[in-house]
């Protein structure tokens, strides 16, 4: 299915699943802002895609997702005067055993994902209004809706980002904007090798085994998710296909939560 081209704002695209869906949209003719903390990193994910067969474009900008200013600034600018389609995605990991978990590490993650959220869907919502279309697609996780031991700050945000997709999707039902949630489970970023090695630790387990017997063991289909299928899910929601999906919940999942 190919959706009619957007502007995409796509935040925390220097790398991981923001990266290669960015590159994915460009791929399929999208106008993709590429927004990261880091903008060397976002200026590199620029580079990728023109230096590539795309028929998109792509710009890059530095939004810091839990700093007002910087939004403000953002939607200020011209990049800001159209965004089409809010792909919320900026996000991190941290695994401890709560007792030992940072509590500085615990307040950034709920800051970068359910307040970055928060923040960056209020900024976008007045110009899709005005406009009359929008699509916000939240970055949940099968954590959404599972828990798994050693995350409970990420378990705790994403929780907290499915039911503010429901929220908003409401508020938002009376024009043209939809607002739903992605629930993949793993994705074979620089995140998860980082969780790799800390779950090692926290398991007491060879790397190779947490792949294994805890990241892919519960997934029936034994395989990462990759770019391809979340940007594909990604373009039907955008499309006017979905234009009555929302406040929804779109799992890729492998088969997990079948169980």
């Amino acid at each position: 299915m190919t959706a009619t081209p957007r502007h995409i704002l796509v935040t925390g695209a220097g790398s991981g699943i923001g990266r290669g869906v960015s590159i994915e949209l460009a791929r399929a003719g999208h106008h993709v802002i590429i927004a990261d903390v880091n903008v060397d990193a976002a200026d590199e994910t620029v580079t990728l895609i023109e230096g590539g067969s795309h028929t998109g474009t792509a710009v890059a900008t530095r939004i810091d997702v839990t700093c007002a200013d910087d939004i403000d600034r953002f939607f200020s600018s011209a990049a800001g005067q159209r965004v089409d389609v809010l792909f919320n995605n900026a996000g991190l990991q941290h695994v401890a055993p709560l007792e030992s978990f940072a509590q500085d590490k615990w307040d950034q993650l709920i800051d970068v994902m359910v307040k970055g959220t928060c923040m960056m869907t209020r900024a976008t919502l007045p110009g899709m209004r005005q406009r009359g279309f929008g699509r916000i697609i939240n970055t949940g996780s099968i954590h959404s809706l599972i828990a798994s031991p050693f995350k409970s700050a990420y378990t705790a945000a994403k929780h907290a980002v499915h039911g503010f997709t429901k929220s908003v999707a409401l508020e938002t039902a009376d024009v043209d904007i939809t607002v739903n949630t992605l629930c993949p489970s793993y994705v074979r970023t620089p995140l998860v090798e980082k969780q790799i090695a800390e779950q090692a630790i926290a398991y007491n387990l060879p790397p190779d085994q947490i792949v294994d017997r805890i990241m892919l063991e519960p997934m029936p289909k034994k395989a990462f998710i990759t770019f391809e299928e979340i940007t594909g899910a990604i373009e039907y929601l955008i499309s006017g296909a979905a234009r009555n999906l929302t406040g929804q919940t779109l799992v890729i999942d492998g088969g997990w939560t079948a169980r």
